[in-house]
Parts: structure tokens; C-alpha cells; sequence
């Protein structure tokens, strides 16, 4: 039986390549979350940007309480099953009236996972609408073999090498994701999606945890995930261990290891070794 979603929403998560909007957590709960965001930013006088917009769950134990928070984690199982590890999350920032973008994109491109039973929980830290640029999803596109793309690393693209699908996207088959604070969207990794610049006068924060059941497997380095739920017999990934504290020695540590393996894995054929602002 479900534990979070319905029958009804599993399916079709498998039919369209996503769902929404799945309410994880009241407004009041995820406005801490943005308070404990931001109190860094405060002490380090700039927004969260470059690796550290990355694997951040290895940084902050808020990051890592988001990444375990069971009702998260309830809906992932619904649709990949008991053993989970957490592959990565990546924060998408959009400040007020901004130019950033997300290309229209597959997530499976440059990631190395196989097979590509892979889902993304969008969770947003602010409102994710039409002015302040939801995410748009193309439904039906997971099914699709991996369509070309092409690198662009413009300024504005939020994406680590600003990669876009070399072919013409049908707009106007696209769904927005509206969500509250507090919501969530669940996608597949092969779906094809993107969003539009900031218009708003607040940020649009969304933190995007990107979960994988423990069989599969990295085709491109020796990688490095956290078990979040269940147990894991195949031992794919080195295991990463939880902060005990924001940012220590430790916490560093374990950060820096697994961005050097994302950074050889995902810019894999570029001099790249950093991921963008």
C-alpha cells in the first residue's frame, strides 16, 4: 500500500513523468528551512552560489533534515520502493526580477546513472509560479529514448554546462508547476523541462533532491550518495556521511570529496572543475 501518494498518483507519475502538488510540509515549517538558508547567507554577505548550491545536504543539517524528512521520503518510496540513497540536491535560485533560466533539458544527460529509475523531489522554499518562474514540464517525454543536446554556458542558465535540447521543444504541450511553500513536484529523470526568468519582486528558492534506489549504478566515476531510507546490498556508491554541525571541518571534508567526483563526472569532456554561480 502507498504510504504518501495514492494509487491513482503513482500511476501517473509513470504515465507523464511527474506529479504534483504533494504538500510535505505546513508553510510555517519551510519558512524555517528558508530562515536557515538565508542566516548563512547573512553571515557570508552573499547568496548560496557555486558548489555550494550542490550537494548541500553534505553542508547543513538543515539541508540534511530537508533530504530525511519523512514525508519526502514517503512519497519517493511510493514510486522507487524501500532503499533510497540520496544522489544529490541542487538549490535553484532565482533572485527577484533576475534573468536566470533553466533550458529546456533531460536531467539523465550528463548524470551517469543507470538504469534511469532516478526521480527529482522539487521542493519549494517560496512561491514557484507563472511571475517567478515554475518549472515547465513537457509530459509523456520520460518515455523517449535521451534526446541531444548541446552546451551552451550561457551567463544566465542555471544548468552546470547550460545544456539545452538541440532539437525544437513543443511549448505549447507544456505544464506549469505551481507550488506553494511548503510543496512539492516529483519528476523523472529523462522528463524534458525547464523555467522561465524571476519577474517577482521576492527570490524563488527550490531545493531539488535527486533520490535513486540503491541498485542503480554511476557509469562514469566512483561516486558517492547517503542512505536516507532502507538498506543497500549492491554498494554502488561510497557512502557519505550526515553533518554533525553546519559547515565544520568534517562537513567540509565530506563535501569536498563529493563535488570532486560530481565535477569529473557531469563536466566530463569540458576543462571545467567548478560548478557555475
Amino acid at each position: 500500500m502507498p504510504k504518501m501518494l495514492t494509487k491513482q498518483a503513482v500511476e501517473a507519475y509513470h504515465r507523464d513523468g511527474y506529479y504534483f502538488p504533494i504538500r510535505v510540509m505546513p508553510e510555517s515549517e519551510i519558512v524555517d528551512f528558508r530562515r536557515r538558508l538565508e542566516t548563512h547567507e547573512r553571515k557570508t554577505g552573499q547568496p548560496l552560489q557555486g558548489n555550494w548550491r550542490h550537494k548541500t545536504h553534505l553542508l547543513f543539517t538543515w539541508a540534511d533534515e530537508m533530504v530525511h524528512h519523512p514525508r519526502i521520503l514517503d512519497a519517493v518510496e511510493d514510486v522507487l520502493g524501500p532503499n533510497i540513497l540520496c544522489w544529490n540536491t541542487n538549490f535553484f535560485i532565482k533572485e527577484a526580477n533576475s534573468p536566470g533560466f533553466v533550458s529546456w533539458h533531460q536531467d539523465s544527460t550528463y548524470w551517469g546513472l543507470e538504469p534511469a529509475d532516478v526521480i527529482t523531489a522539487w521542493v519549494a522554499f517560496t512561491e514557484s509560479n507563472l511571475v517567478s518562474g515554475c518549472m515547465k514540464v513537457i509530459p509523456g517525454t520520460h518515455i523517449a529514448d535521451q534526446i541531444p543536446h548541446v552546451d551552451t554556458f550561457h551567463q544566465d542558465n542555471l544548468l552546470s554546462r547550460g545544456q539545452e535540447i538541440a532539437v525544437e521543444v513543443d511549448k505549447s504541450k507544456a505544464v506549469d508547476l505551481i507550488l506553494r511553500p511548503g510543496e512539492m513536484s516529483l519528476h523523472h529523470i529523462k522528463l524534458v523541462h525547464g523555467s522561465e526568468p524571476n519577474r517577482s519582486n521576492d527570490r524563488r528558492i527550490g531545493m531539488a533532491i535527486r533520490y535513486i534506489p540503491t541498485h542503480v549504478r554511476q557509469t562514469k566515476v566512483r561516486d558517492s550518495a547517503m542512505l536516507v531510507r532502507g538498506v543497500d546490498s549492491y554498494k554502488n556508491f561510497d557512502p557519505e556521511p550526515r553533518p554533525r554541525a553546519d559547515a565544520d571541518e568534517a562537513a567540509l571534508a565530506a563535501h569536498h570529496d563529493a563535488m570532486d567526483r560530481q565535477v569529473r563526472a557531469l563536466y566530463q569532456g569540458t576543462d571545467k572543475k567548478e560548478f557555475r554561480a
